[in-house]
């Protein structure tokens, strides 16, 4: 358990919450299924159950030999142990319970990644980064992730649903993919919030660009962010 703590990751131990999920995710049998985190298997066979193929990776070897063990009278099912965002097999629909040191690498991810839908479950904190409605509190994930899906949250769930309990709650979001991002342009944002007290001239003239625009970042909406990186980029 120390070594799953390193790693920012929390078990869910509520089987009725796990149930909630699979239902949330809306899975068919023509759907592909992604797993990242398989955990103590809790979300496993329940994905398994509605999805043409399960595909679930975890970092941690012990427990993918465990759950090979624990399942290996499940066909659909394909475990790995690695890291999730390398992987390149397509799927569909997309299911984690982030660990909260992994959620903006995932969503990060998850934007230059084609898919259908997901069902996530983030920290409370990540969460408000993601439906920030004040400027001055968005991040550059909020930007990607906003532009990249549309974002639902669904239910929170209390931290002594999971062993051990983290330190704050949780919120499980739908989200639901409208745009691919290249990983330059996920690089750019990221820059431009790097400049977020400069005006748009000051970040352009950054990149060698040239505009009389003298608003502040705080001042554009999140698609006029996704243009000026976009004009960075030259296209």
């Amino acid at each position: 358990m120390i070594k799953r703590k390193k790693l920012g990751q929390h078990f869910l131990n509520s089987k009725s919450i796990a149930k909630k999920i699979v239902s949330e995710a809306r899975i068919t049998k023509k759907d592909i299924v992604f797993e990242l985190g398989t955990g103590t298997g809790i979300l496993t066979p329940l994905l398994c159950e509605k999805a043409k193929k399960v595909i679930s990776i975890d970092v941690d070897e012990q427990l993918v030999r465990k759950a090979k063990t624990i399942f290996s009278n499940i066909n659909n099912l394909i475990l790995k142990s690695g890291d999730g965002f390398k992987n390149k097999d397509p799927f569909s629909i997309f299911i984690s319970n982030l660990p909260y040191s992994k959620s903006k690498n995932a969503i990060e991810w998850l934007a230059q990644t084609p898919f259908s839908h997901g069902v996530i479950m983030v920290q409370k904190e990540f969460a408000d980064k993601l439906f920030a409605k004040s400027s001055k509190n968005r991040k550059a994930v909020s930007i990607i992730a906003n532009h990249s899906f549309e974002i639902k949250s669904i239910f929170k769930v209390k931290k002594n649903n999971f062993s051990p309990p983290p330190k704050v709650d949780s919120v499980v979001l739908r989200i639901i993919q409208k745009n691919i991002l290249d990983k330059d342009l996920i690089h750019i944002i990221q820059k431009i919030f790097s400049y977020r007290r400069k005006t748009v001239k000051n970040i352009l003239k950054q990149f060698n660009k040239e505009t009389l625009n003298e608003k502040r970042l705080d001042d554009l909406s999140g698609e006029e962010i996704i243009n000026l990186a976009n004009q960075i980029l030259g296209k």
